[in-house]
């Protein structure tokens, strides 16, 4: 008998670390895939911008449904300062939010596209994950995708995504190796008029 197919959500961080998750769920042959762009610590907006344009691009690319939910809140995450709990509470907010989506949407499993990094903390994201799972009823998936980060960098590269120089929030940017390079970028980027007014109208961006 063949494993009942299972509605999961996907939540994107951004484009490039979306690759290799993406490529990997697939083969399980037994997920029906939805991208969720849920990112409220990325600053500044040109920023949110640059990477929602990633990740809507491979969405394109790979075929797949993209919902996005608009949120910042840079204020918050400062308010933490160069502490632990800055990344706990980063973690745990959007797994919140992610669980909720999916079970807000029928979703019957989610995980997320920050498991392919070695740079991020998978026991702090596992950890809220599994909670907010267990409170609401649904399944989390604790992958470890970093086998293929390197291969994920490479396909980002070969689809052309914009590949991002720190995590995301306003202190990862100041602590960044390639901050002027970065804020220099996001002067001269312009956010596309068109995306903006599209994500007024509708919540799916991309099918």
């Amino acid at each position: 008998m063949a494993e009942k197919v299972q509605k999961m959500l996907l939540h994107l961080c951004c484009g490039p670390c979306g690759e290799y998750p993406i490529e990997a769920i697939k083969a399980y042959e037994k997920y029906d895939l939805t991208l969720y762009f849920y990112n409220p610590n990325i600053h500044p907006e040109k920023e949110w911008y640059r990477r929602l344009e990633g990740a809507m691009r491979l969405a394109e690319i790979r075929k797949l449904p993209l919902f996005v939910e608009e949120a910042c809140d840079p204020q918050t995450w400062c308010g933490y300062g160069r502490t632990i709990e800055r990344c706990k509470f980063c973690y745990s907010s959007r797994m919140k939010r992610v669980a909720e989506y999916s079970k807000e949407n029928n979703f019957d499993i989610f995980t997320t596209s920050l498991l392919v990094s070695p740079y991020q903390k998978h026991d702090l994201i596992h950890t809220a994950g599994n909670k907010y799972a267990k409170e609401l009823g649904i399944e989390y998936l604790e992958a470890d995708f970093t086998d293929g980060f390197r291969k994920g960098q490479q396909m980002a590269r070969e689809d052309g995504l914009y590949r991002q120089k720190y995590c995301g929030c306003a202190i990862s940017l100041a602590d960044s190796d390639f901050r002027n390079k970065v804020i220099k970028d996001q002067a001269e980027y312009i956010i596309p008029t068109k995306l903006q007014n599209q994500l007024k109208k509708e919540q799916v961006v991309c099918l």
